[in-house]
C-alpha cells in the first residue's frame, strides 16, 4: 500500500469508523484507492506542469515539476477529504 492509501485509511479510521468495519478487505481497498490517487496526482501534475519552456535549465525544470506535483497532491487529496466523510 502506498502513502496515499495509508493516508486514506487513516482518514477513514478517523472519520468513517463504521464504514471501515464494513470493508471485507481493507488492505485491498486502500491499496487500490492509493493507486488510484497516485495516478490521478500524476495525471494532474503533468497537466499543471505543462510543456517545458524553450531553453529551460535543470533547476527551473525541477522547480516547475515539483510545484506542479505539490499542487496536484493538494487538489486531489482535498477532493478525497471532501468526498469521504
Amino acid at each position: 500500500m502506498n502513502r496515499y492509501g495509508q493516508q486514506a485509511m487513516r482518514h477513514w479510521q478517523d472519520t468513517r469508523p463504521d464504514q471501515m468495519r464494513e470493508l471485507a478487505d481493507p488492505e485491498a481497498f486502500f491499496t487500490q484507492m492509493g493507486e488510484d490517487l497516485e495516478q490521478a496526482i500524476e495525471d494532474l501534475a503533468a497537466k499543471l506542469a505543462g510543456d517545458p519552456p524553450p531553453q529551460e535549465n535543470y533547476l527551473p525544470r525541477v522547480r516547475r515539476l515539483t510545484m506542479a506535483r505539490f499542487e496536484a497532491e493538494g487538489q486531489i487529496l482535498r477532493g478525497m477529504l471532501l468526498t469521504s466523510g
